[in-house]
């Protein structure tokens, strides 16, 4: 995990770590490149005005409480019985239940509601207990997104307090917010305090293609105000709080939350296909510092392009590396934050005009960008699923192919009891090989793996994209 300039970040994902969730009106959208019809374009907030005043931060509680509700989950974990050093998994461990909480947004009057990924990440069973009336309903998982930390719940319930979104885009450092939440269990805590940085990468999202650019705060966010919503002083969202900067589990000065423009695209795409129709342009990038910077010392922002794949035909033909991209459809590129933040708006299919600089020449390219398997139209993965291995899989796509230089694979997509988590795999693992046979389709590895007796040789990538081969001895 990298380290910049936090000690340690804490997300979400302990137990008591939970979440808050939203509630918006689903719309239907023209274009998922601009989302303007889903976000509040009222009046901004005064904040000239609102300081004179006194801050009405009354308003914005009042508002903005009724929307966020209070989310238990439990879930199945295996409790060691201390020989997995042997086994390189413990075959006699016991199976044992965990409570975890969280918040969560009411985003429609009928019974949708965001929160964090992690919130909700292996659970059995999810109940949502609402505001004011203390009612409890059983949750159904619409879908989930690992890369941006969101998940999309429903609840059979009507005529719910949905919260209005703003324009996470017009936020400025240094207009105040409020953080809402259920931290320590407690219902309907309200914080105040300033948006002190936006576009932050903390690196906390365990994903091979993680979404990171956070709305950071020091409005005081706790175990419990995860998947919960961050307001500004009409009540209206502007981001999901997500992970606090902390050395010890409790709110030192820094929290992060997902911007609402980032969460109105994913919880559009996962309400009507369930899965998020996220577009690729085909190249990786990198911030200009280090080295870079040295090379490019004019060169304050952008970002540097590090490779252009196979994935995506416009950018194999209008992208070179070493270009540094200014600019997405007009929108300045700061650093690779602000970079993955612009990406994540667009779908497959949909065409951006990017502005770079090149030997010194500034100069516009347009490229078409394409789903994460290389085509323009909707992407529905095939999902494949095993009883004895424990989990639903799907087949490496091109994006990761191209990233990780492999031919074939399959990834981990939801797990339970079985196989792979005695062994200790969890969500978002890929499987490369097993025992070294390459290039294998994933029905055939997965059947490897079914059958398997004795010593077990897999070479895997971890979520966070880091490669090794482990061995197990299957019993």
């Amino acid at each position: 995990m990298a380290k910049k300039w936090i000690t340690i970040i804490l997300v979400a994902t302990l137990s008591g770590f939970g979440g808050a969730g939203i509630l918006v009106k689903f719309n239907t959208l023209n274009s998922y490149s601009d989302h303007t019809d889903f976000l509040s374009n009222g009046h901004p907030v005064n904040y000239s005005a609102a300081l004179t005043a006194g801050l009405d931060f009354v308003k914005a509680s009042e508002v903005a409480t009724p929307s966020v509700v209070f989310i238990k989950t439990t879930s199945e974990v295996k409790q060691s019985n201390g020989f997995g050093w042997f086994f390189g998994f413990d075959p006699f461990g016991s199976i044992g239940e965990v409570a975890s909480t969280g918040s969560g947004v009411i985003i429609s009057e009928d019974g949708y509601i965001v929160t964090n990924n992690h919130v909700i990440k292996g659970a059995k069973t999810i109940e949502v207990v609402l505001n004011k009336s203390k009612r409890g309903f059983k949750a159904t998982l619409i879908g989930s997104h690992a890369s941006s930390d969101l998940a999309l719940l429903k609840i059979d319930a009507k005529n719910l307090a949905a919260i209005q979104f703003a324009n996470s885009e017009q936020l400025k450092i240094g207009e105040w917010v409020l953080a809402v939440g259920n931290p320590f269990n407690l219902t309907s805590t309200v914080t105040a305090g300033i948006v002190s940085a936006k576009g932050r990468n903390i690196s906390i999202v365990n994903d091979q293609f993680p979404i990171e650019s956070f709305i950071q705060t020091d409005a005081a966010i706790n175990p419990g105000n995860s998947g919960g919503a961050l307001v500004d002083l009409n009540g209206n969202l502007v981001g999901i709080n997500t992970a606090i900067a902390s050395k010890t589990g409790s709110y030192v000065g820094y929290g992060f939350a997902i911007p609402s423009k980032i969460v109105v695209k994913i919880i559009k795409d996962l309400k009507e296909y369930g899965t998020v129709q996220r577009a690729f342009s085909g190249i990786t990038v990198e911030d200009i510092e280090g080295e870079l910077a040295n090379k490019y010392k004019n060169q304050q922002s952008g970002v540097y392009i590090n490779m252009v794949s196979e994935s995506c035909p416009d950018a194999k033909n209008y992208l070179k590396s070493a270009d540094i991209i200014l600019k997405i459809n007009g929108h300045e590129i700061e650093n690779k934050s602000m970079y993955d933040e612009q990406m994540a708006y667009y779908r497959p299919g949909d065409k951006v005009s990017i502005t770079l600089l090149r030997d010194g020449k500034t100069m516009e390219k347009t490229i078409e960008l394409v789903s994460e398997d290389g085509g323009i139209s909707v992407y529905k993965p095939i999902i494949l699923n095993s009883e004895i291995l424990g989990g639903d899989f799907e087949s490496v796509t091109k994006a990761e192919k191209d990233l990780f230089k492999i031919n074939s694979g399959f990834k981990i997509l939801k797990i339970k009891q079985g196989r792979l988590a005695n062994m200790g795999f969890t969500e978002g693992y890929i499987i490369v090989s097993v025992n070294q046979a390459k290039d294998k389709s994933p029905e055939e590895m997965i059947r490897s793996i079914e059958t398997s007796k004795g010593r077990l040789i897999l070479e895997i990538i971890t979520p966070n994209g880091q490669k090794s081969i482990n061995q197990f001895y299957n019993y």
